[in-house]
């Protein structure tokens, strides 16, 4: 069979490269082209276009950025119309994905869609158009199948999520750490317009801990030189690219922008602060258009704030100061926010990998 699988941020690569993966089990004589990174590639995949051509952050950058994306659109279609797939496995990416996915149900392609738009905190009438256009949702949220089945009376199929499996994988081969590492990871982002933001004050916070060694997890799409001209005066940071698994582990805590990585560090058991700051429009337009009480995935799946969230003004020097020197030092919340991290792990994980699940339902949704 042939599929072509499009994803538009570092985040769907990492999701697309196990779906690949699996997908290829599953159907030896498959043929996968696609939209995303550097893993989906090395698994296989014909690589069509990186997500660091696609990725735009926030509503005015989008404007900004309009004609680009109209171009991107414009050739994805043809280049589907080319490939002629078996079907179109779309992966997050909402913006962009939910108008292929219009535009090839409408071509008479089967749209698969992995990795759910959040239409449960913003644009909920999306819905009823992606009723239309999408032959099956695979979610991975646990309280998604039950919002589409209860709101919309749509059956979706939960396949657990597939970072539960991911860093399972890294826990059980990561060496240990032999000696207390005194270490703390930043994650900034992955887009240039939000390391802007937020890294200047994530390092400013490095003056406070001399006795710690700051290690920044440089996105896998930037130039290490980017990243040169903002540690200037802080002698207690390095950059490192590519094991960010890595940096997390060996750190005692970290400060992590909010997105998949609040996720993942919180799998990988690191206590953790959940930062958010953006372009000031965009956050006003957004915050009045979003409905959850938090921005972090760890919150909204546990239903409580078992990590802060700094949120805008409130991700300032002082507040993340404060909270990283309680992360650190005080051992009963680190030991509740690891048990509280347990918890999560348990709703993430179903039967096999999430991975497995989506290619095994793909796989058989193309056999009808």
């Amino acid at each position: 069979m042939k599929y072509y699988i499009i994803a538009g941020e570092a985040s769907g690569d990492l999701q697309g490269r196990y779906l690949v993966r699996a997908l290829r089990q599953q159907d030896r004589l498959a043929q996968i082209r696609c939209w995303g990174g550097d893993g989906m590639e090395a698994e296989g995949a014909t690589l069509v276009k990186h997500f660091r051509e696609l990725a735009f952050m926030g509503f005015f950058e989008v404007l900004r950025n309009l004609p680009t994306i109209l171009r991107n659109l414009h050739f994805c279609k043809k280049d589907i119309q080319s490939f002629q797939p078996d079907v179109v496995v779309l992966i997050d990416y909402p913006g962009f994905n939910l108008r292929i996915a219009q535009w090839a149900k409408y071509a008479g392609y089967k749209v698969v869609y992995y990795i759910s738009p959040q239409v449960w905190a913003w644009k909920a009438n999306r819905v009823k158009m992606m009723k239309q256009c999408i032959d099956r949702l695979l979610v991975i949220l646990p309280f998604e199948d039950e919002y589409y089945q209860k709101h919309w009376d749509w059956k979706v199929d939960y396949v657990g999520h597939p970072l539960a499996q991911i860093t399972a994988e890294k826990l059980t081969t990561h060496p240990p750490t032999a000696h207390p590492t005194k270490q703390v990871a930043l994650l900034p982002g992955s887009r240039k317009q939000e390391i802007q933001k937020k890294l200047p004050v994530m390092l400013a916070v490095s003056q406070y801990f001399p006795d710690h060694r700051f290690v920044v997890a440089a996105a896998p799409g930037l130039d290490l030189t980017f990243y040169q001209s903002f540690l200037a005066g802080y002698p207690n940071v390095e950059i490192r690219q590519g094991h960010t698994y890595d940096i997390l582990l060996d750190s005692d805590a970290a400060l992590v922008t909010s997105g998949t990585a609040t996720l993942e560090t919180a799998l990988l058991g690191i206590p953790e602060a959940v930062c958010y700051k953006g372009n000031p429009l965009s956050y006003a337009v957004a915050k009045r258009l979003v409905n959850i009480p938090y921005i972090s995935l760890v919150n909204l799946i546990l239903g409580k704030p078992a990590v802060r969230e700094f949120i805008q003004h409130d991700m300032n020097e002082k507040n993340l100061r404060m909270e990283l020197g309680d992360l650190l030092l005080n051992e009963k919340r680190r030991e509740s926010m690891k048990s509280d991290f347990q918890t999560l792990r348990s709703k993430l994980e179903v039967g096999g990998s999430a991975s497995e699940n989506a290619a095994r339902i793909i796989v058989r949704e193309l056999a009808k």
